[in-house]
């Protein structure tokens, strides 16, 4: 067995994890060693819970086009691997999915991230993930953080493409204008690399 799969056993088995085997929930992640871009997020929507596929909503249409990848592209592990925050949809809040749990992400990532030896490109989708892995790099807000994405490269800090974050992209055009195209350029040649 590929130390990948035990792993995804692993977090399966685990006693924090057992409310999400009650619901008959399994981890939800791709990784391959043959990975050349890795996209850290927050955690999987419902919609990608149920169904099992990642980013299997209008995110994941938007994140796509941002990327400039078809979704076969998107789907080969040997191309993306995606590795959330939380490996299991937290569940609703007011405005939005809860938060990813904080403990889950320092458990089970750098065992996982340790077999993503080819990955290129680190793309950061959202504050939670920013916050941890850009570490003392990181600005004070995300739009800062996202602004500065050329300068953190091989990491590239980018806004959740959720419909919730639709208010900050139209506040922020330039993101749509000169972030977008640089993100596409970057994957573009990680994928080719």
């Amino acid at each position: 067995m590929h130390p990948i799969d035990r792993l995804r056993a692993e977090v399966a088995a685990h006693e924090s994890n057992a409310w999400a085997g009650e619901l008959g929930w399994e981890p939800l992640f791709v990784a391959s060693p043959e990975a050349r871009v890795l996209i850290i997020s927050q955690a999987p929507g419902r919609l990608a819970q149920e169904s099992g596929i990642p980013w299997n909503d209008p995110s994941g249409v938007l994140l796509r086009s941002w990327m400039s990848v078809t979704p076969e592209e998107f789907y080969d592990p040997a191309n993306v691997a995606i590795v959330p925050m939380d490996f299991y949809f937290p569940g609703k809040g007011t405005s939005g999915d809860l938060p990813p749990r904080r403990d889950f992400a320092p458990r089970w990532h750098p065992r996982l991230l340790e077999q993503l030896t080819e990955v290129r490109l680190t793309i950061l989708i959202g504050a939670y993930a920013q916050r941890a892995y850009l570490g003392p790099r990181a600005g004070r807000t995300l739009t800062e953080n996202v602004r500065a994405a050329e300068t953190h490269l091989p990491l590239f800090p980018i806004v959740h493409p959720s419909p919730l974050a639709r208010g900050w992209r139209s506040k922020n055009p330039w993101f749509q204008e000169e972030t977008v195209p640089l993100l596409a350029a970057q994957v573009g040649a990680a994928l080719s690399a």
